[in-house]
């Protein structure tokens, strides 16, 4: 199903249907705009005509110098079956040849009273966020002194009771279960719990609780940047963990690297305690402190000192 239809760019930013209202449910498959002034002129070579459209001032002034054959011509030519919609920015006049062209082949045309440049800028950042990729990971997310921390590990090794501790320690939840991902930049990536399950933790034995409701509107947030994955895995006696940090593992989230730390599960161990300060920590490294190296460093240093003693 696609993500968003003309009907969406209606509703969301309050504009007047002129015409075109069989067209509403048309699809848009790109965040890209087009200001078709070159097609105003007639050449339609690279018209891109699958983008939202947008006519301000310069195009529709341009337009009204064109004789009356090329410009019945020209909003014909832009009215294609694949064209989501025109929008006719600034309360501009509807030209009667893009009036008429719109009705003959179903293309929405839409009317807003905001600034062209404005309203681009509003459309690109919506449609962006809307047509972002998106993936699902099982998972928690929790906002840790401003880190969003995705747990992970397998069913029943101990997530949503680790969340529950953190949110107890005054931390943040945003996602239970399954986590919904966004790419929406190159490198950022952000995180939502699916509408259903929205601010509920399930724990074993005890069912379903509602951390809103617990802990109040302060314990839980609806989305956040992912910024660190922890994966919680049953401790293995034959397996080598980083006892230093100095390795950074990563893990590719849709086209994105993010920083990935596994810890293991064992009696006796706080991990809500111990994700708290791998939160605090990476905080620490992009701020330029690594204790890991700080540490290596002055390793290195005491062996050339006691080789050169």
């Amino acid at each position: 199903m696609p993500k968003v239809r003309t009907k969406d760019l209606i509703e969301q930013f309050q504009m007047e249907l002129i015409s075109g209202e069989e067209g509403i449910h048309r699809p848009i498959r790109t965040s890209d705009l087009s200001r078709p002034g070159i097609e105003m002129a007639g050449f339609f070579t690279y018209y891109p005509a699958e983008r939202v459209q947008l006519l301000g001032k310069t195009e529709l002034t341009f337009f009204s110098t064109l004789e009356e054959d090329q410009r019945r011509d020209r909003m014909m030519a832009l009215c294609t079956p694949d064209t989501p919609c025109i929008i006719v920015t600034r309360g501009e006049d509807v030209p009667p040849e893009l009036l008429e062209a719109s009705r003959l082949t179903g293309v929405p045309l839409l009317c807003s009273n905001q600034k062209t440049t404005r309203l681009s800028s509003r459309l690109t950042n919506y449609l962006e966020s809307k047509l972002a990729p998106t993936t699902a990971i099982h998972g928690v997310l929790v906002d840790i002194y401003g880190v969003g921390v995705l747990i992970t590990g397998s069913s029943g090794v101990g997530k949503s009771e680790t969340a529950l501790e953190l949110v107890k320690r005054g931390h943040r939840l945003v996602a239970d279960d399954s986590v919904e991902i966004r790419q929406e930049d190159e490198d950022t990536l952000v995180g939502s719990s699916p509408e259903l399950i929205e601010h509920l933790l399930e724990i074993r034995g005890l069912g379903i609780i509602n951390v809103m409701t617990l802990f109040g509107a302060g314990a839980v947030r609806n989305h956040k940047r992912l910024s660190l994955v922890i994966h919680l895995e049953l401790w293995d006696q034959k397996k080598n963990y980083d006892r230093l940090g100095l390795d950074e593992e990563k893990m590719r989230i849709i086209d994105t690297d993010i920083t990935k730390i596994t810890l293991p599960v064992r009696p006796g161990r706080n991990l809500a305690v111990i994700i708290e300060v791998a939160a605090m920590n990476f905080r620490l490294k992009r701020m330029g402190v690594n204790a890991a190296q700080q540490f290596s460093e002055r390793l290195m240093n005491a062996i050339e000192v006691g080789k050169e003693e």
